[in-house]
C-alpha cells in the first residue's frame, strides 16, 4: 500500500516515529533528505539483515520520484517484511508540496 507525501508529513509533524528508508545515492541524499535511513537500492539485499526489527513494523520507503522505492518495496515483500508502503512521488513531489 502506498503512502501520499501528505500523509507521511502529517504523521511526522505529529511526531510519529516513522521508519523511513532512503534507497536514493548518497550525492542524492546530501542534496535534499526526509531524515530517513540512506540505504541505496543497489544495497538493500546486504543491507536487511540490519533492518530485522523492522520486520512486522511499518516501513516507508522513498527515492526520488518512486520508481526505485517500488522496487525495494517489493523485494522487501518477498523477504518477508509486513507491512512496507512506498512514498508516491517520492522526493520531487515532496519538494514541490512542501518548499523550504
Amino acid at each position: 500500500m502506498d503512502i501520499t507525501v501528505e500523509e507521511l508529513k502529517t504523521r511526522m509533524d505529529n511526531g510519529e516515529k516513522i521508519n523511513l528508508i532512503d534507497v536514493r545515492e548518497p550525492y542524492e541524499y546530501e542534496e535534499f533528505n526526509l531524515g530517513g535511513k540512506l540505504i541505496p537500492l543497489g544495497t538493500i539485499a546486504s543491507n536487511l539483515d540490519d533492518l530485522e526489527d523492522w520486520k512486522e513494523q511499518e516501513v516507508v520507503v522513498h527515492c526520488k520520484v518512486g520508481g526505485r522505492s517500488a522496487a525495494a518495496v517489493d523485494y522487501m515483500k518477498k523477504m518477508g517484511f509486513t507491512n512496507v508502503r512506498n512514498l508516491m512521488g517520492g522526493v520531487l513531489d515532496w519538494q514541490a508540496k512542501f518548499p523550504q
